[in-house]
């Protein structure tokens, strides 16, 4: 038996895993399933590949870190992206939930990002077509790790990425004072502002992270495989999966419930067939609603 479907699911895992915490970090503070979120990632990797374009328009085409795909205008334009696609949640709250927020009503909310997830699926359709598009068509031989498990040098990559956003995430909620107060206000925001915390900074801080985040797992898709305007919305399910299993608020049970969700389907083409994979994330969504809502690392709320 290959064990394949293990090195597969991982990678797969860490993508979900970190777009995952930038969800849980929304409900957890802004208390609404945010359905932008997978948009986001769509727009952090066409973003990136246009700073890309624009690089290579103004300075000669770099050459490759070999043995990878990409190079240094990569790496830039990645940075960059990131705090594009936060500003562009910002933005979007700035103009959309921020009025709603008054109302009181989640479910409002709910529906607003709803909403505003097809306008902005449809404005990058509208602004770079339907057509796949990729940040390197570099042929990549894949690395025998042994037990029939290989993997691209970009995967590993990849990986090595994920890492280290997850450990920046950690120490960025548990050693600075921005993340202290943004445990606080999830935990109970009146509470947070008797005290003098400022919420409206952290809600700030809360989309600019988010953006940032889904902008990273754009990138990693958008490296490894392709880059399409429904390449978000196609990852929402098993971001929702992940971050309610991991446990609302929890970074590392986001990425936990990632890696589970990913190895879960990754099994699921090798044994029982590519077309039952999206099933996948639907079955552990329903199944840790009704044993565990709470999910692994998540508290009960009393």
């Amino acid at each position: 038996m290959s064990l394949q479907f293990l090195a597969d699911g991982l990678f797969a895992g860490a993508l979900i895993g970190l777009g995952a915490v930038g969800l849980t970090l929304t409900y957890s503070i802004l208390r609404f399933s945010n359905f932008t979120h997978g948009d986001f990632i769509s727009w952090g990797a066409y973003l990136t590949l246009a700073i890309v374009g624009g690089i290579a328009g103004v300075i000669a085409p770099a050459g490759r870190f070999m043995p990878f795909s990409f190079g240094w205008p990569l790496i830039v334009a990645g940075l960059l992206a990131m705090a594009l696609t936060g500003l562009l949640a910002l933005l979007l709250d700035s103009a959309l939930f921020k009025p709603l927020r008054r109302t009181g009503h989640g479910i409002v909310m709910v529906i607003a990002s709803f909403g505003a997830s097809l306008a902005l699926r449809a404005l990058l359709e509208f602004l770079f077509t339907s057509e796949p598009a990729y940040f390197s068509r570099a042929i990549q031989i894949a690395v025998p790790l042994g037990l029939g498990i290989r993997v691209t040098p970009d995967q590993m990559a990849m990986m090595g990425l994920a890492l280290v956003v997850v450990i920046a995430m950690h120490l960025l909620l548990t050693r600075t004072h921005i993340g202290r107060s943004m445990r606080a206000v999830s935990e109970n925001p009146a509470l947070a502002r008797v005290v003098g915390i400022d919420v409206a900074a952290v809600i700030r801080a809360t989309w600019l992270i988010g953006g940032a985040l889904a902008c990273v797992s754009g990138i990693m898709l958008g490296i490894t495989v392709q880059i399409r305007p429904q390449m978000g919305f196609d990852l929402l399910l098993p971001l929702f999966a992940a971050a309610i299993l991991g446990g609302i608020g929890s970074v590392w049970g986001a990425i936990l419930g990632g890696l589970i969700v990913g190895i879960a389907e990754a099994a699921a083409v090798q044994w029982v067939g590519a077309e039952f994979r999206s099933a996948v994330a639907f079955v552990l969504l329903i199944a840790v609603l009704l044993i565990r809502p709470r999910g692994l690392f998540g508290v009960r709320e009393g």
